[in-house]
């Protein structure tokens, strides 16, 4: 074997233990829903689960908690704010997203949800994230 194969080899290792810590075993229950705490909502973040409930729960589940076949949950690691920013929830919304943490396939654009709409569900869904040791 040549150092490049040998080279192609770690990296590739080092790629699937890199995934596999920070996602998680895709048999358990990261791939379905996830039990959520819901705190006490106020101002913005009720305005938020109004909108998530009307266009996001569909897929990302009651309360951002994932479902079974349709989309990951929010209330997750993957999605805390240093990972997926704010402006991640924004653009997925306006552009779709890409499959690329999950075994859900792409998601698409959300027509008729403003850039303010987002805000609100993205104060909603951090509160959610917060209440439930996210960040």
């Amino acid at each position: 074997m040549n150092a490049r194969t040998i080279f192609i080899l770690v990296a590739a290792a080092a790629a699937a233990v890199a995934a596999y810590r920070f996602i998680g075993n895709r048999g358990g229950s990261q791939t379905a829903s996830v039990n959520v705490v819901v705190p006490v909502l106020t101002g913005q973040a009720q305005a938020g689960k109004a909108l998530f409930d009307a266009n996001c729960a569909e897929c990302h589940g009651a309360n951002a908690a994932g479902t079974a076949d349709a989309g990951p949950p929010l209330v997750h690691k993957i999605y805390e704010p240093n990972h997926h920013g704010d402006l991640a929830f924004q653009l997925a919304a306006r552009n779709g997203v890409r499959a690329h943490h999950w075994p859900f396939g792409n998601m698409p654009a959300v027509p008729g949800v403003t850039e303010q709409d987002v805000g609100k569900i993205v104060v909603y869904v951090r509160s959610l994230q917060k209440a439930n040791g996210i960040f």
